[in-house]
């Protein structure tokens, strides 16, 4: 996930500018009659879908594949050659929008536990297993992100700068309270962990707890300390007694 080159912060902000896009009343039926027609879609056949020129439409089918909704292509209607130049079709992308504020990842939450179902082992109950493949998530995160980066020995200033970019890519929306302490604003995964805030949150922490060993963070730890509208973990030095808290609603 680390090593895409685009990361959830830039799919989010892709997200939000492609509702900007769809935010033009023609432009959005366009996309819509693209998307149900089946087939690669003419620029004429386009127009008109929606009672507009050529030339406009033109515009705002080029607006549509610049933000990666449409592609374009040339090709032949129907398989027929005809004299001149081949006219430009348009189709639908696999692109999927979602946008989320405050910031959600729900999908995330989704894939710890289709690994935890799918590799469940014979000594362990399905929660045991979630929590072991959030850790394992975690850590590959950190590992992944130490290998592109090769900070060095990492304490605990420099270790929570370091983990900032992964917070503030998942929607954590991470504040420092102090040089050695990490609050997190916000939970990715409202409102599901106020459902199961034991299962949920403690995912939370082992895929935290993953991560800042994988990057090989010393001196800090993920511990359990709700707030009601926040995150349940925060960042912050060994020692703390917060992790003996209960997880409570978000």
């Amino acid at each position: 996930m680390a090593s895409d080159q685009t990361g959830p912060a830039d799919v989010a902000g892709s997200a939000i500018d492609s509702v900007s896009v769809l935010s033009e009343d023609s432009r959005r039926r366009m996309f819509t009659f693209i998307r149900r027609a089946g087939h690669a879609i003419t620029r004429d056949e386009a127009a008109a879908s929606v009672g507009i020129s050529r030339k406009l439409a033109a515009f705002h089918l080029d607006k549509l594949v610049a933000a990666g909704l449409l592609r374009a292509r040339y090709e032949t209607p129907g398989g027929i050659r005809k004299v001149g130049r081949r006219p430009k079709v348009y189709e639908p992308t696999d692109a999927q929008i979602t946008v989320s504020i405050p910031d959600r990842r729900h999908e995330l939450l989704a894939d710890l536990l289709l690994d935890a179902v799918l590799t469940e082992e014979a000594d362990e109950n399905a929660a045991q297993a979630a929590m072991r493949t959030a850790g394992q998530r975690g850590r590959q995160l950190g590992e992944i992100a130490r290998e592109e980066t090769r900070p060095g020995r990492l304490g605990p200033e420099r270790g929570l700068t370091a983990c900032e970019g992964l917070l503030e890519e998942y929607g954590y929306e991470p504040v420092r309270e102090a040089p050695d302490r990490l609050r997190l604003r916000n939970c990715p995964f409202h409102p599901l962990a106020a459902k199961a805030p034991d299962l949920v949150c403690g995912m939370n922490q082992a895929f935290l707890s993953g991560y800042l060993a994988g990057l090989e963070v010393n001196g800090i730890r993920a511990v359990l300390a709700p707030e009601p509208g926040e995150c349940c973990v925060r960042l912050g030095p060994n020692g703390t007694d917060q992790d003996d808290q209960t997880p409570q609603d978000h």
